[in-house]
């Protein structure tokens, strides 16, 4: 997994802050050299509603000042139940990721539970479910498609696209050419007393040439050095750690690194 560092990045809204540049300083002191971006971060909606394109170009120059790239922002809202302007103000912000330089766009692939997007609910695995999962796509490819982006599905446990298998599905029935691809979130993938080493391969020869981007978290509960072998056989993306206090953040960063090279030894 050559070059980890230059691919190891954090959540941006890992460091709220009143300005972007104020974001890109705590990213760049923690050691990081890429933030995956979501308007949280300095106080706005996620989806960034009634935000100018300026502020899209001024965040842009912050992070770059620092040395700092964006690679991906967040696009979540609740696939299968969005609000009035959900898509619309999705639409928008996949226009406008490349203002920020990120070529991945994020989405929340949805569930039936109307208070919270993460939540599983029994009726997120029928059929009406996926309709409207593909419907809600319809508008969101065509934009990323015109942008020059890719939108980033991550498999969640909570979401219509639960596993691995379901992303292989949606991949298949949009094909090849369009625009979306995977966020391999080991820990997502996995349920208590699930046998590491098959869900993960197994996820990882369905998703691997497809994979755009890698969330890493819960780390004491994850096989390293399985987890580093999957992540070598993938294209070199970022790695984006997600779930950390800001306190700990420069921490996590250093002993990642350093278990990644003691782990490489040990396998090699």
């Amino acid at each position: 997994m050559s070059g980890l560092a230059t691919r190891l990045g954090i959540f941006a809204r890992t460091f709220v802050r009143a300005r972007p540049a104020e974001v890109s300083a705590a990213v760049r002191a923690a050691g990081y050299a890429c933030a995956h971006w979501n308007f949280r971060a300095i106080g706005l909606p996620t989806l960034a509603s009634g935000v100018d394109s300026a502020v899209f170009s001024d965040l842009r120059r912050a992070f770059a000042a620092d040395g700092l790239r964006i690679p991906s922002v967040s696009a979540t809202f609740n696939a299968l139940e969005p609000g009035a302007d959900d898509v619309r103000d999705a639409v928008r912000l996949i226009g406008s990721a490349p203002l920020l330089g990120a070529d991945v766009v994020t989405l929340c692939t949805g569930t039936r539970d109307r208070t919270d997007m993460w939540r599983a609910h029994p009726d997120n695995s029928g059929a009406l479910a996926w309709r409207d999962l593909r419907a809600t796509l319809e508008p969101l490819l065509v934009a990323a498609d015109a942008a020059g982006v890719v939108l980033g599905v991550e498999p969640e446990a909570g979401n219509v696209v639960s596993d691995a298998h379901a992303a292989a599905r949606l991949l298949a029935e949009l094909g090849d050419d369009a625009p979306v691809g995977i966020v391999f979130d080991a820990a997502n993938l996995l349920s208590p007393g699930a046998p590491q080493a098959d869900v993960l391969t197994e996820a990882a020869d369905l998703l691997g040439p497809r994979v755009v981007s890698v969330h890493a978290k819960d780390f004491d509960t994850l096989d390293r050095q399985l987890l580093w072998r999957l992540l070598d056989r993938m294209p070199p993306v970022p790695v984006i750690v997600q779930d950390v206090s800001e306190q700990d953040a420069a921490a996590v960063r250093t002993g990642l690194l350093a278990n990644h090279v003691v782990d490489s030894k040990t396998t090699c």
